[in-house]
């Protein structure tokens, strides 16, 4: 099975720390952050990678190579314009012809995959969602659900109207079609594809109970460092 990271992103949040290394390579417990999710990947078997880049590129090619040095296999895309989420996995899956992983490359969580792709067969779904609990429900899209269904995401709702305390935790399960659904060139997986599909009652989410901290700002990032426990 392939797994994709999506780590093209500019990193202007975390500036200036990103202004001379790319974000995929700031470092968790001297570490960075995506070779947490590939030694995750490894940790459950899964060994076929591909990065996609476009942000300093070439540093993150020179630092993970061909993957040997980890015992996988990592191949590149590289995005030359920004193609957002949606645009980004239909470009580096244009070659799958089966089930595949998705992770955003800034979250840093702990996943059990056996556990999301068990998930993801049991339900006979074209996506599996992971989602994760979180304190503060109005910082997120929360998802609404019917059983293990996915309804939709509500955005940042007041306490009130949270539907429930589940954040998409931004690790996917997906069978190539789903894909049939987004544009050429620019879109975004989750209002283009899933909020799409979520009618049709073909997205199910998988509960993410381990580690799981963004780090997508420098103060998310300060607190993934301090406290992500390696793997």
């Amino acid at each position: 099975m392939k797994a994709i990271i999506l780590a093209g992103g500019l990193g202007t949040r975390l500036q200036p720390l990103t202004n001379n290394i790319p974000k995929p390579l700031l470092l968790i417990k001297n570490k960075p952050i995506i070779e947490q999710a590939i030694l995750n990947f490894k940790l459950h078997g899964i060994k076929d990678i591909i990065l996609s880049i476009g942000y300093k590129a070439d540093m993150i090619k020179a630092y993970f190579g061909d993957g040997a040095k980890w015992g996988v296999k990592i191949d590149y895309v590289v995005e030359d314009t920004p193609l957002g989420t949606g645009g980004a996995i239909k470009k580096a899956s244009e070659n799958i012809t089966e089930t595949f992983l998705v992770i955003n490359g800034d979250n840093l969580a702990d996943f059990d995959w056996k556990k999301i792709i068990a998930d993801h067969k049991k339900n006979n779904g074209k996506i599996t969602l992971t989602l994760y609990p979180v304190a503060d429900v109005t910082q997120y899209g929360i998802a609404k659900l019917s059983g293990n269904k996915i309804l939709e995401f509500i955005e940042k709702p007041t306490v009130a109207q949270a539907p429930s305390n589940l954040n998409n935790a931004g690790a996917y399960v997906l069978e190539p079609e789903v894909l049939d659904c987004l544009p050429a060139g620019f879109s975004m997986i989750e209002k283009d594809c899933f909020e799409k599909l979520a009618p049709q009652g073909v997205v199910y989410a998988s509960i993410h109970e381990g580690q799981w901290y963004p780090t997508d700002t420098i103060e998310k990032y300060k607190l993934a460092d301090e406290n992500f426990k390696s793997l």
